[in-house]
């Protein structure tokens, strides 16, 4: 997958707020606001303009943020939000397959 380009993560007021850049992107029906974590997988799903697979990001929020000890699968527990993550995503139309 690749983040589409024409988006610009930026903060609103303590919002973390997604902006479309460029007339194509411009739909104000749909504004993207990102918690904390969202905004760490963007920030590295959008890197460069690389392909991302979902496992990737699932094991960067493993590796970067500390995983609650009564979780008993800290991976597949972070590879289920990372791909709630991503269909949302897919349905706000900000990545592509």
């Amino acid at each position: 997958m690749k983040t589409k380009p024409g988006f610009r993560l930026t903060n609103v007021c303590g919002v973390n707020v997604l902006i479309a850049e460029g007339k194509e992107n411009i739909d104000f029906s749909n504004i993207i606001s990102m918690n904390d974590t969202a905004k760490f997988l963007w920030e590295k799903a959008n890197a460069e303009g690389k392909d991302f697979t979902e496992e990737e990001l699932a094991k960067l929020l493993v590796d970067n943020y500390e995983i609650e000890e009564n979780v008993p699968l800290p991976y597949e527990q972070a590879l289920a939000d990372v791909k709630e993550t991503v269909k949302a995503w897919k349905e706000a139309g900000i990545v592509t397959d």
